[in-house]
């Protein structure tokens, strides 16, 4: 199928209909979503949540405590939002179950740039998937439903077409009550059409910006006298009036309210009376006018601490919905945010060196949090993002005790998402002859970035400290690793060669036996046995050997009984895979005439040097960058 084809399928399929009032009736008995509130509608478009059991993931069992969580797919690209999510579907629900926060006002309270704002353009996005049924010609999209008396009529409906009375809460609006005056009262010649909500059209669907304080009035919100008509209509009369406010063209639908404490408090109170009452006045004393819809708003902390500290604003506060909308303070979700903005940029295709990225939304992560004491807020970050650390840090809090140290309002200060992306554009486009990213220049622009924003004295000093003390030093070792798995073509099978020895030694020198060589049939006593372990856990600094020997053996028996008697692979036990890397790694001297780019001194030197590039490109990098780092490695490893 063609695009042009596909589109006015797609356009087609969302065209008004007409029924008569009967036929609408008996479309209410087959299918109540003909009469379901706005609420109901949204949860409809929203869809059934996926149930993820986090016990069976061990990443995600450390951060949400093993318990059932749930992803709603139509959100799956709000990274680690789970709980801003979650909340607003809450409201939803509820409002759909007629309980109070149908008559509140949903509002996103969040710093900038932490995704309020793609959170209400999805909501309004999803309000356009559900029809819903108008009066034909209503200015404002008003249910069929309001045509009738709760009291009067609401039992025959209950019992003949099964809907429920708390369905009829509405009333006629002004320009419905003069047809029905023109109609002699027989409503059977109103008209329904079934319409798909719009925001292109602005139909049940609107978006309203507070104007500034000397000019702004309500006529925003509730429309306003057109003038044009007062030759032949008198100024009260329905058909004089422009129904063009946010409430009018929202009915049944979304209103989005764009920093809604901006706005004075006198522009407000049509919407108390809207979401309390169902109706709100016009400007010219005519009948009061039906609202059944949704109010979303959204700003920042700020203001919304001016206007709650507002005595006079007490009336409003009670009936707004907060849902926080902090940054992601998880490593891997701030990745993925990274990797969904550059997928819809001209750097999709870009070349992004191993850890760029991961550095980045470091930097974002620790810039918002709260720093713990009595430990590093490097493990804090690294307990957040659901690793284990036990082993490497001993001082490190479980994620529940640093949450409460923390405060509820962790993630609602500190770097933005924004913020970051403008950091990327820089580090990207910082080489003028390749547009590429890597470590080493994201943290020189992060350097330069932090001291020309002037952020106050004690922020930019925490700021620097942090690329200090935990992303440049993290970067060394890093670039170290894969410089020197790069060099070592045979790295695993030399590796695992140093895991079976060591453990072979170690267990011989706990059970106080000799070694006898099977090649040689040379013999190792204790004390040689002894030598041979400690050149091994001596550059990796193991103060308490023999608690070491017997915790590795006990971790190997273990792990061979599942294991068909064979040893574990030597990456699989975190302890002593870093004590034989340290080990490996402790000759760089080795390295250098290989990774260094300088003029080789043989043939047998060129042709590993250039091994060494070519593996390197195969881990992600361009062969610049593997100039670029290996130099850089070269220079700085001396000093840390």
């Amino acid at each position: 199928m063609s695009i042009l084809q596909h589109f006015k399928d797609r356009y087609d399929q969302t065209q008004e209909e007409e029924y008569s009032l009967e036929e609408y009736l008996e479309i209410c008995k087959k299918d109540p979503s003909a009469y379901a509130t706005a609420a109901e509608r949204m949860l409809m478009a929203i869809g059934e949540p996926t149930f993820i059991d986090t016990s069976r993931d061990p990443r995600l069992s450390r951060i949400f405590s093993n318990k059932v969580i749930k992803r709603y797919p139509e959100f799956s690209e709000f990274y680690g939002m789970e709980d801003a999510v979650e909340n607003i579907v809450s409201f939803f629900r509820h409002a759909a179950q007629g309980l109070e926060e149908k008559k509140q006002i949903l509002y996103l309270l969040g710093p900038v740039g932490g995704g309020k704002s793609s959170l209400a353009e999805k909501l309004k996005y999803l309000m356009q998937k559900v029809p819903f049924y108008a009066i034909k010609g209503s200015p404002v999209n008003e249910s069929p439903l309001g045509l009738f008396d709760p009291n009067e009529d609401g039992q025959i409906l209950e019992e003949e077409y099964g809907i429920s009375q708390r369905y009829l809460k509405s009333i006629m609006s002004p320009w419905a009550v003069k047809r029905l005056h023109e109609f002699g009262g027989d409503i059977s010649q109103f008209r329904v059409v079934k319409k798909y909500p719009s925001v292109l059209d602005q139909v049940a669907i609107s978006k309203t910006e507070p104007g500034d304080d000397n000019n702004q009035d309500i006529s925003a919100l509730v429309g306003k006298v057109n003038i044009r008509m007062l030759e032949d209509y008198s100024q009260d009369d329905p058909d004089a009036y422009s129904f063009s406010g946010g409430l009018c063209k929202a009915n049944q639908g979304l209103m989005e309210f764009v920093e809604m404490f901006k706005a004075p408090i006198k522009v407000l109170h049509p919407l108390l009376t809207a979401t309390q009452e169902g109706n709100y006045n016009t400007t010219e004393g005519m009948g009061s006018v039906p609202f059944d819809g949704i109010i979303l708003a959204h700003s920042n902390e700020s203001e919304w601490q001016t206007f709650r500290n507002n005595k006079h604003n007490e009336a409003f506060l009670d009936r707004v919905y907060i849902v926080k909308v902090p940054y992601c303070v998880r490593v891997s979700e701030e990745i993925e945010i990274y990797r969904k903005l550059l997928q819809n940029s001209s750097l999709a295709g870009a070349p992004c060196a191993p850890d760029t990225l991961d550095m980045l939304s470091q930097f974002s992560v620790l810039s918002r949090m709260k720093e713990p004491e009595n430990s590093s807020v490097y493990s804090k970050m690294r307990v957040y993002d659901g690793q284990n650390i036990k082993d490497t840090d001993p001082k490190a809090k479980s994620i529940q005790e640093y949450r409460d140290a923390a405060g509820v309002n962790e993630g609602m200060e500190g770097l933005s998402t924004r913020f970051a992306f403008k950091i990327l554009s820089k580090v990207f486009n910082f080489d003028t002859t390749e547009v590429a990213a890597n470590p080493v220049h994201l943290l020189y622009v992060l350097e330069k970035q932090i001291e020309q924003e002037q952020f106050p004295a004690e922020v930019q000093d925490r700021y620097l400290r942090y690329i200090k003390e935990f992303l440049a030093p993290h970067y060394v070792e890093f670039i170290g690793k894969e410089i020197q798995t790069a060099y070592l073509e045979s790295y695993s099978e030399y590796g695992q060669n140093l895991f079976d020895r060591y453990v072979t030694y170690a267990d011989l020198w706990i059970q106080d036996q000799e070694f006898r060589d099977p090649e040689t049939g040379e013999i190792l006593d204790r004390p040689a046995i002894n030598d041979e372990l400690e050149k091994i856990e001596k550059p990796a600094g193991i103060s308490n050997p023999k608690d070491f020997r017997n915790e590795v053996v006990n971790f190997v028996l273990r792990a061979r009984a599942n294991n068909q008697g064979e040893n574990p692979s030597w990456l699989s036990y975190e302890k002593l895979r870093s004590v034989i890397e340290k080990k490996m790694f402790s000759n760089t001297e080795d390295l250098l005439p290989v990774i260094s780019f300088n003029p080789k001194a043989s043939q047998e030197d060129q042709k590993k040097h250039k091994q060494f590039v070519e593996r390197m490109v195969d881990r992600g990098y361009t062969e610049k960058q593997v100039r670029l780092l290996a130099e850089w490695y070269l220079r700085v490893r001396k000093s840390h």
